[in-house]
């Protein structure tokens, strides 16, 4: 009876994150992957809700730094395309998470090669690099705490602190691969670097209007606007206090178990239209 809908959806997912246009299909999960089935990391990057929130969540944060928002704004399409760099970081995730070993390091290497391209100076005359390991310790953790954000507000609330670890230790592979250093392996030592980058962080012209970016990018159809409006509110809602504060953003407070809810249904929707099937 449902069969219909559970399809429907199913496309709708898969349109979202594959670049049809250039013949991309969704990632195969692989027994060869850099990480086995049964990871944390497999379980973490497996939602397609509570991914997209983090996903959003991780980009405003990571853009707090001048430097990280130097490279994207100075050097990539963002501007034009914000839709398709959330797209491309999805697949980057996924095909490093699932994908076969040599696809993933090839992927690895690809993003690499267009990081030593990636350099220059900021405003205020400050230069940039976007291999330097110190850099890109900060995207990488303020992006492994976000998606983790994500899934235990809306998949996993109970999580143990173990398996958090688990995730740190196993998303910093990633991350040492492609040049970062340092690499938290435990929550604990993630939250302490994010406490050592923050005086390093700012508001200013350039992050307000990446802000807006974001939040104001236009859906890809009418029916995929209203939720693309409730993930862009449940990603302010996943900020950290500071990145909230930074952005002026301002949590309306009877509006955010409205936006849990609703996230949360969400969630369940697109768990019940995929079944046994992968999200990836």
């Amino acid at each position: 009876m449902f069969a219909p809908l559970r399809r429907a959806l199913v496309r709708q997912v898969r349109s979202t994150f594959n670049d049809q246009s250039k013949g991309q299909r969704p990632v195969p999960r692989s027994d060869h992957a850099l990480f086995p089935r049964n990871s944390v990391i497999w379980r973490v990057h497996g939602d397609v809700t509570s991914m997209m929130a983090g996903g959003i969540a991780a980009l405003l944060t990571q853009m707090l730094h001048p430097q990280a928002l130097g490279g994207v704004w100075d050097h990539s399409d963002v501007h034009a395309d914000m839709i398709g760099r959330l797209r491309r970081t999805a697949r980057f995730l996924a095909v490093t998470t699932y994908g076969e070993r040599a696809s993933a390091e090839a992927a690895i290497a690809k993003v690499r090669g267009i990081h030593q391209q990636v350099a220059g100076v900021l405003p205020d005359g400050t230069t940039y690099r976007a291999e330097d390991p110190h850099l890109l310790a900060w995207v990488h953790v303020a992006g492994a705490m976000m998606f983790l954000e994500g899934w235990r507000r809306y998949g996993e609330p109970g999580m143990s602190t173990a398996d958090q670890d688990r995730y740190f230790a196993e998303s910093g592979e990633v991350a040492r691969m492609l040049g970062a250093d340092p690499v938290p392996a435990t929550r604990r030592q993630a939250e302490r670097l994010v406490n050592e980058f923050l005086p390093e962080l700012r508001s200013d012209t350039r992050s307000r209007a990446f802000r807006d970016l974001v939040l104001n990018a236009p859906a890809q159809s009418l029916a995929e606007l209203p939720v693309q409006q409730l993930l862009m509110r449940a990603a302010v809602d996943l900020l950290p206090p500071f990145a909230r504060e930074l952005h002026g953003l301002r949590p309306v407070l009877l509006a955010v178990p409205v936006v849990r809810g609703a996230t949360l249904g969400l969630a369940g929707t697109l768990r019940w239209a995929f079944g046994a099937e992968s999200y990836r």
